[in-house]
């Protein structure tokens, strides 16, 4: 391995990794599988990718190329060396929109492709769920398919042709070969006309054997496409190695084919009594030719309602216990409205049974609301809420029929698993009769993989009594590829054999998946094996899935949406760098690994770890992007509280995680601490003594901090008023109290304008936000602890706690939680705490117009923890026009942006949308963002100001008379 190693260095301009880190984030994909790899090529080219196969060649070791490892059925790990081209051979190398076609490197994205496509009107019809991170070579090493196959086929049929390297270096463009072509290559000789020849004599043994046992539904994925080279199929060598999940050849380059795109899109959601009445229904959804049909039933809803998940999705939901998703699409949005509207009216008269309800939705943000369902739903009902119950997991996915014979098959198959006494959903796409299935199987006693072998032998024996195909989008893999020869007779399994000799007569790629494959229920990464590892921590792990930190690592399941490189918030350190390991799933799986112990040894003095989270900006992203929640930020400073407990804090721990300690102190001397900051020689130097990047300006501190400031202004309002005006608690942070304090006094003067008496502490609280960025969470806990304390007659009372700050408003909807699981008053103060804008929007108030243009972003905690219907709604009652950037995190990120460690990072995930978004905005456009970090980014980096909503709200306000806090009798008090 070290000389593998060594000549992998030398020979690939790439990265090469063998540390224990790279194995453990690799050993695991989305499936129920686990293998240690011998180490991680990342290639910059696909020069490097055949270079790295050479020497892997040479030394006679296994190697497997990978893409986003969203796979479900085992593809994407193994004992070998393994290729992540995801990093950088990722290019659309060319789109020809006459020929509708585009030529991909085998990393480029999904979506990155569809993308590029849609400027022409065309986009690549496969779109798997995973479709905003997986990747084009993936999707053709499992053939996959996605919600609008029915209108483009699957992943083979999208290919015209592919440039590949065979394992023993031949490398070579592949397509569909006419008799002429085949017969010159043969003649030619060498390694392509050997592989040609082989395939020639291959395709003649079995022909009649292919064309009887092949089973002809549309989503048949199971197996290798030996079809394609009969000579009704053009003899087509490119689609033959389509889904063969790099067992036979790696792809270089693909030239797949592009379909119309649809300019306008609406949905039709229909209601049904249960989820075999939805599948009879299949034929009636067809006739009206919608581009995709997809079904889900009652498991996945209730499971989200039981979790207060996708609330306001589900509400958009017609009355039913199963639903189907109509999707049409036309040149003009009357034509596909016209389109839902006739099949709505078509199963509204009882024509495909009785109480059919219907539901369209023409609106593309509710539309996305209806998809994320679909796309995210099973995932967020990963874990079981009742103890006694396993997982429902993968096992048992993507199986196919005749979509005719769909209703059949699923009352057997339920069936089936009532029998065992398994619970399931099912959901998938019925146009093509796939269905998936998450089930309740026991994996981790060797009594329930007993129960489990039998039971997947049975679904394959029911699958194969309809004709159908075991997989019908995830491929084989290891999960399925035991049971093939119940679907194909000993001949086909032979042929298969065959072909995978032809192209890798070593047996070196990805051995074990499809042909001469592992058990079912080997290699199990939670398996009888599995380690029960019990942890003290300092913040509470409770949930309605289950209690600890071994719990909550569970919660990642592989899905890898934080690999999407647009929309929402998380992973911004993975966007910025396509590092798996800087990806919440990456880091989610070092610490799965250091509680198993077997790879990271080290427990919580774990290196590894540490250096994955130390890119981790605590943006929150993950808590309420990811469908299963996984949250890094809480795993962070959980691990890092333990982790200083041997090892030096960093000086930034004071600069930076204390700020909330010396701040008010230096704030009484503003001038002298400013002067000091900006002095050329004393400011540089405290920098590095800080260890701020000496590129970030500090804030400055305000002159007079907001308190001081409020007392100067209104010299009477802290008299305590004893009337019964309405109360709020104004919660001034440190940055708002001595950086920003016209914020702080903005929203005040909004909201004794709206007839509130704002109350401030007497005492100075702090939520100590940033004291969980080092790890400080025994000092935050005393801060809350005296907060609580403080606050407790005013939480009693019921007042209001309103806040300006996202991150530290977020405190108290989050970590307060885990710190004082147990105070019942702290849980009444988090249910009493809400931001700003929020509050404010709710009250019942006329007001003013304003005639200004906004560009708002949306700050990390604010999207995760509040949302931004409240700042929406603010906006649109001031009579803004505004527009929400589309980006995620800003990158400073509390602290994190100003650390020198950082810097870079941080610029290059502000650079990402944000900052040329913010460029963009003209000149008289005001910039608008709540958070203070956010503030600081956009203007060293951007060079704009930018506003807190409570000022743009008293700009509105001063446009009112008579509506100073003299004239409304009610002030600000200190309690």
């Amino acid at each position: 391995m070290a000389t593998l190693e060594a000549d992998l260095r030398l020979g690939i301009s790439g990265e090469v990794r063998f540390d224990s880190a790279s194995k453990a984030i690799y050993a695991s994909d989305a499936s129920n599988y686990r293998q240690i790899p011998l180490g991680i090529v990342v290639p910059k080219t696909t020069n490097d990718l055949v270079t790295a196969i050479d020497i892997c060649h040479r030394h006679d070791v296994p190697f497997l190329t990978r893409g986003a490892g969203t796979s479900q059925n085992g593809q994407c790990v193994n004992v070998a060396v393994i290729a992540d081209t995801s990093k950088y051979v990722n290019r659309v190398i060319a789109i020809d929109p006459q020929e509708r076609c585009a030529v991909v490197e085998p990393g480029v994205v999904c979506d990155t492709l569809r993308d590029a496509a849609q400027q022409h009107g065309l986009t690549f019809g496969p779109d798997p769920a995973t479709h905003s991170r997986c990747t084009l070579g993936g999707m053709i090493a499992n053939n996959s398919c996605g919600a609008h196959s029915i209108m483009a086929g699957k992943t083979v049929e999208n290919v015209e042709a592919l440039e590949i390297v065979t394992y023993d270096g031949a490398r070579f463009w592949v397509g569909p070969t006419s008799d002429e072509e085949l017969g010159n290559i043969i003649a030619a000789g060498g390694r392509k006309g050997e592989i040609y020849r082989k395939l020639s004599n291959l395709r003649d043994k079995y022909a009649s054997y292919i064309r009887r046992e092949f089973p002809q539904i549309k989503r048949r994925v199971s197996g290798f496409n030996l079809d394609q080279l009969l000579p009704e199929n053009g003899f087509n060598v490119a689609r033959a190695l389509v889904g063969t999940e790099g067992t036979c050849a790696v792809t270089l380059h693909a030239k797949v084919k592009l379909v119309n795109s649809p300019a306008c899109r609406v949905l039709l959601v229909l209601g049904f009594a249960d989820i075999f009445q939805a599948a009879d229904a299949v034929p009636h959804f067809t006739r009206f030719g919608p581009i995709a049909i997809e079904g889900l039933d009652r498991g996945i809803i209730r499971g989200l309602q039981v979790r207060s998940l996708k609330q306001e999705e589900i509400s958009l939901l017609p009355v039913g216990d199963a639903w189907v998703v109509l999707e049409f699409g036309a040149a003009s949005r009357e034509d596909a409205v016209r389109q839902a509207s006739d099949a709505r009216d078509h199963f509204l008269s009882g024509a495909a049974g009785p109480d059919v309800s219907g539901l369209i939705v023409a609106q593309a943000g509710e539309q996305e609301k209806i998809w994320s369902i679909r796309e995210t739903g099973a995932s967020a009902v990963a874990l079981s809420i009742d103890s006694s119950k396993p997982d429902p997991i993968v096992g048992w996915e993507d199986a196919a029929v005749d979509p005719l014979r769909l209703g059949d098959y699923l009352r057997e198959f339920q069936g089936l698993v009532d029998r065992f006494g398994y619970e399931t959903c099912l959901y998938g796409h019925f146009g093509d009769g796939c269905v998936h299935a998450r089930i309740t199987f026991d994996i981790r006693s060797v009594e329930g993989i007993a129960k489990w072998r039998e039971f997947l032998r049975a679904a394959a024996q029911l699958v194969v009594s309809y004709g159908g195909s075991l997989s019908g989008e995830h491929g084989d893999g290891q999960a399925k590829a035991e049971f093939l020869p119940l679907m194909y007779g000993p001949e086909i399994m032979k042929a298969m054999e065959e072909f995978k000799a032809i192209w890798d007569p070593d047996n070196r790629l990805n051995p074990g998946k499809v042909v001469h494959a592992y058990r079912v229920d080997e290699n199990l990464r939670v398996g009888p094996g599995y380690k029960p590892v019990s942890l003290t921590t300092k913040l509470q792990f409770i949930s309605a899935e289950g209690r600890g930190l071994q719990r909550e690592t569970e919660r990642c399941i592989g899905m890898g949406k934080c690999r999407s490189l647009s929309g929402g918030t998380m992973c911004p350190s993975y966007r910025a760098t396509r590092e798996e390991q800087f990806s919440t799933r990456g880091r989610a799986r070092l610490f799965w690994e250091m509680l198993q112990g077997e790879l990271i040894t080290d427990g919580w003095n774990s290196p590894e770890v540490k250096a994955a989270l130390d890119t981790c900006l605590a943006c929150k992203g993950c808590k309420s992007d990811c469908p299963t929640h996984t949250d890094m930020a809480s795993y962070k400073a959980e691990f890092l509280s333990h982790y200083y407990e041997t090892n030096r804090r960093p000086r930034q721990a004071i600069s930076m995680g204390r700020i909330g300690d010396w701040a008010p102190v230096a704030s009484r001397f503003p001038r002298v601490a400013n002067a000091l900051m900006r002095a050329p020689v004393l400011g540089a130097l405290g920098k590095q003594i800080a260890g701020i990047a000496k590129e970030r300006n500090l804030p400055a501190f305000a002159p007079v901090p907001f308190r001081r400031a409020a007392r100067r202004r209104m010299p009477t309002a802290f008299l305590r008023d004893d009337s019964n005006a309405k109360k709020v608690i104004l919660w001034v942070d440190t940055f708002n109290e001595n950086f920003s304090p016209d914020v702080a006094m903005a929203a005040s003067e909004v909201l004794i304008s709206l007839g509130y008496q704002v109350l401030l502490p007497k005492k100075r609280l702090c939520c100590g936000r940033p004291l969980y960025d080092f790890g400080l969470i025994d000092r935050a806990r005393h801060l809350l602890e005296v907060a609580v304390d403080e606050l407790a007659a005013e939480i009693d009372a019921g007042i209001p706690v309103v806040g300006l700050e996202p991150g530290c408003l977020s405190v108290f909807k989050d970590e307060l939680l885990r710190q004082l699981p147990e105070n019942e008053r702290a849980r009444r103060l988090s249910q009493q705490t809400f931001l700003f804008s929020d509050f404010v929007a709710a009250q019942n108030f006329a007001w003013p117009q304003l005639d200004v243009t906004v560009v708002m972003h949306g700050h990390c905690h604010q999207k995760a923890l509040f949302g931004m219907q409240g700042d929406k709604k603010l906006l649109d009652l001031l009579g803004v026009r505004w527009t929400l950037i589309d980006a995620g995190c800003c990158g400073m990120a509390g602290s994190f942006g100003f650390n020198s460690d950082h810097y870079s990072l941080s610029m290059q995930i502000g650079e990402d949308r944000l900052l040329p978004a913010v460029r963009q905005a003209a000149a008289d456009t005001i910039i608008l963002t709540n958070g203070f970090s956010c503030r600081e980014q956009i203007e060293q980096g951007a060079g704009r100001r930018s506003m807190h909503i409570a000022e743009l709200a008293l700009q509105a306000l001063r446009a009112l008379p008579a509506l100073s806090s003299e004239a409304t009798g009610v002030t600000i008090g200190v309690f």
